[in-house]
């Protein structure tokens, strides 16, 4: 289990990269997910600034907890805010390259995995990473990331959303 926390860990540095880097992009996303239109900006920094604390609290043992239920209630907070959104078009800027797509139930459940897995995390003693977790780590990263891809299909037949 010492691997979950490490994935969550890289998966939220990994978020606040890709907010800094594509700024201008996700600054309008933030805006509308927030509803803060005209301070998409100030969210957006807000939001990168809650996943890279998050991410550095889920490294150290001592405050993995804290880390996995701040990094909880900002997936949780992510979910609403494409559920408020549902059945619209957008780039959520959940992706690493910007693509339109309908706000649907998969989209609005995978920030509400994460949160369970997060809120799994803060119940877990705090052990330290050993050396297979970077590894496992990022085979989770890799399953995550090409489950995104898959997501990302338009119109798949398997796919009733």
């Amino acid at each position: 289990m010492a691997a979950l926390p490490l994935f969550l860990a890289l998966l939220l540095g990994g978020s606040a990269l890709h907010k800094a880097l594509q700024h201008e992009r996700l600054a309008s996303v933030a805006g509308r997910l927030s509803g803060l239109r005209g301070q998409g900006l100030l969210a957006l920094i807000a939001a990168g600034t809650v996943e890279l604390v998050a991410a550095v609290c889920l490294f150290v043992p001592d405050l993995r907890a804290t880390g996995a239920l701040i990094a909880a209630v900002l997936w949780s907070g992510y979910a609403a805010a494409l559920f408020r959104l549902r059945g619209q078009t957008l780039d959520c800027g959940c992706d690493l390259v910007a693509r339109e797509k309908a706000v649907d139930a998969p989209l609005v459940a995978r920030p509400l995995v994460l949160a369970g897995f997060a809120f799994l995390v803060s119940t877990l003693p705090a052990a330290p990473f050993g050396l297979d977790a970077p590894f496992a780590a990022a085979g989770l990263l890799a399953l995550y990331l090409g489950a995104s891809e898959i997501l990302a299909i338009p119109h798949p037949r398997w796919r009733k959303s």
